[in-house]
């Protein structure tokens, strides 16, 4: 077949009524396209629940009934869910009344692509491991626990030397993320049970208005009466991987170690695959993991956008001051200063709340690490971190999402020798003990990496 090509502007010269047709035809869409451009601008950036809202009653003021309002949740002190199968209807009667400090959507996070694992690795007991602290094989890919001359936070140093003695007391740490695989290997000797609950009776034994759950909740996927149900097993490998680099069972001849020795973790599922999770679920679970015993929270999420964001902020500043929790959250991966490009809750101003950075295998801040003289604490390694996966795996993360939780395990760690501490106090002594990095200074409040041995001593 001979096919011909032909100019459209000879086209054009031989039969002016094609370029004419081509103009009617292409000039529309055009412009069509622009206006669905123009549309999508229109779209909000971080959409919300359809059916709940967010109130905050002022003091002294009780919660009215109103005419939309299908249910009420509480969550603590003045802060309520309201839900509503009309909520632009509802927004106008409350905004009626003079009771409330904030009316807020529930937005929605930004949807992002949560790390990824690399170099997966299935068994790891065949192996004897080099560390003389350690037992488990894996130990030799966890460059973090190196001491601080090699970059590390000095976890082997400070289980060497043993200068805090024994801890004290058993610290449970709530893993806000995407579930944790409760049956893994080197997580299910470690994770946090609710004694008081009967596993699979249907019953909320406790009376703490969940049930069944046994290692923690699940707020993505509720109930007929809408409460969070139990089902915490992890969807992604994210919370998973989280929890090990906290407290992987130790000296057990497989796998790896956690940095912390004498910690329990809590399994709240808040964060989809897909990492756009809701303010209430945020807030809920924060609520739920200070009520039953978690003082330390690990937050490896957060968002660009802060729509109202009161209620989040609020929650922080309530389990702080009430049940004495410090919050650890991700400083971002978006290098980014956060002191101008503000992402939450990374950039709240509660003094319970600790930011890290992310550090890599050579000392520096890792490339993706965002950074801020004021809104960012301290750094972490966070680069190439080796830790456990679902389905009794291991494999290789980064991001400030693996920076946080070694900062964790660090402040689990030190609270278990010293559980006195309240969350400020504790922020206050990580931070005055880091060890010195001279290129961070200006980059964060405390210019240097985190250090378990330091901080121990």
């Amino acid at each position: 077949m001979h096919i011909k090509f032909v100019r459209i502007d000879e086209l054009y010269r031989t039969k002016g009524i094609v370029m004419e047709k081509i103009t009617k035809l292409f000039v529309p869409l055009f412009m069509g396209i622009i206006s669905l451009v123009s549309f999508a601008n229109q779209i909000p950036l971080s959409p919300y629940s359809t059916n709940r809202l967010i109130v905050k009653l002022k003091k002294g003021e009780t919660l009215s009934h109103f005419e939309n309002v299908s249910r009420t949740q509480h969550l603590f002190e003045g802060v309520y869910v309201l839900y509503s199968k009309n909520i632009n209807e509802l927004e106008k009667e409350l905004k009626a009344e003079n009771i409330f400090e904030y009316i807020e959507h529930d937005y929605y996070h930004d949807t992002i692509k949560l790390e990824q694992p690399t170099n997966i690795t299935k068994m790891l007991g065949e192996k004897k491991a080099s560390n003389t602290q350690f037992n488990d094989p894996g130990i030799a890919k966890q460059w973090s626990f190196l001491d601080e001359s090699q970059y590390g936070i000095s976890v082997t140093k400070a289980y060497a030397s043993r200068d805090a003695g024994e801890p004290q007391a058993n610290i449970i740490v709530a893993v806000v993320d995407t579930g944790v695989d409760y049956n893994h290997q080197d997580l299910k000797n470690i994770m946090w049970t609710n004694e008081k609950e009967i596993a699979g009776n249907g019953i909320d034994d406790d009376g703490n208005g969940y049930i069944d759950d046994i290692h923690g909740i699940n707020t993505l996927v509720r109930d007929n009466q809408g409460r969070a149900t139990m089902n915490v097993m992890d969807g992604h490998s994210h919370g998973s991987h989280v929890s090990g680099i906290i407290a992987a069972e130790q000296n057990n001849g497989i796998g790896i170690a956690g940095v912390a020795s004498h910690t329990k973790i809590m399994a709240i599922r808040t964060v989809p695959n897909d990492a756009d999770e809701l303010d209430v679920d945020v807030v809920e679970a924060f609520i739920y993991a200070a009520k039953n015993g978690a003082k330390i929270i690990n937050c490896s999420f957060g968002k660009s956008v802060n729509e109202g964001g009161n209620a989040v902020h609020d929650a922080i500043d309530y389990i702080g001051k009430n049940y004495g929790v410090l919050v650890v959250v991700a400083a971002g991966n978006d290098t980014q200063n956060i002191d101008t490009i503000l992402t939450y809750p990374a950039s709240y101003d509660n003094d319970n709340l600790m930011v890290v950075a992310s550090t890599q295998r050579r000392g520096g801040l890792s490339f993706f690490s965002n950074y801020g003289a004021k809104n960012v604490d301290l750094a972490s390694p966070g680069s190439d971190i080796f830790s456990t996966i679902p389905n009794n795996s291991y494999a290789n993360m980064s991001g400030t999402s693996m920076a946080t939780p070694n900062a964790v395990g660090v402040a689990a760690e030190v609270l278990s020798h010293h559980p006195e501490l309240g969350p400020v106090e504790l922020k206050n002594h990580l931070m005055a003990t880091v060890g010195p990095v001279p290129t961070f200074a200006g980059k964060m409040v405390a210019a240097g990496r985190i250090d378990l041995a330091k901080a121990l001593k």
